[in-house]
């Protein structure tokens, strides 16, 4: 007897396309590539990061893919459906820039206590650096990513309690060009 494979369903693509900020000719477009590389409808965080990796091939993006991936699975199912890749596209891609704070924020809240300490930003960063990869110009000193870190901490634990809200995270993004700049060039990694 042959096992069938279960397969996810999204949403009507009318539900999704009002939830979201793309058309329905976009969502036929992403949901085609979305089946391409996840027949079943649905990816877990091996694929996830396989399938990341590729766009990253000279560095080593398996960290980063996974603190992403867990943003994405906002349901901490440990599987991202079509409709929650959507949703957070949505907002990267088209989202306010409160909403993509939000994001970023959820993003850097590695363990989802509504705080970001130093070390949970230390991680994201040197995901990063790890993923930008060696060969990255100028030459990286190998405390790059925690003085990068100091650097934004001290700008955005407004009130010096060792941890970052999100409040002061949005407020300490607004008011900082750089810190708006750097956040834009990271929009491209995802």
């Amino acid at each position: 007897m042959e096992m069938a494979t279960v397969r996810h369903r999204p949403e009507a693509l009318e539900l999704l396309e009002a939830q979201s900020k793309f058309t329905k000719k976009e969502l036929q477009i992403l949901y085609r590539g979305f089946k391409n590389e996840c027949p079943s409808g649905v990816v877990n965080e091996e694929t996830f990061k396989d399938i990341y990796s590729q766009f990253f091939p000279q560095g080593d993006s398996t960290t980063y893919a996974h603190f992403l991936f867990n943003a994405f699975d906002t349901d901490h199912n440990g599987s991202v459906s079509f409709e929650d890749f959507v949703m957070g596209l949505s907002i990267l891609l088209r989202g306010t820039v409160q909403e993509k704070l939000n994001w970023a924020f959820n993003l850097y809240d590695i363990n989802k206590d509504g705080y970001i300490t130093k070390e949970e930003m230390l991680d994201i960063m040197k995901a990063i650096y790890d993923m930008m990869g060696k060969c990255t110009y100028p030459i990286l000193k190998e405390d790059a990513p925690r003085q990068h870190v100091e650097t934004f901490f001290q700008k955005m634990d407004k009130n010096k309690d060792g941890v970052v809200t999100i409040d002061e995270f949005i407020e300490s993004c607004q008011k900082d060009e750089n810190i708006m700049r750097s956040m834009q060039l990271f929009e491209n990694v995802i």
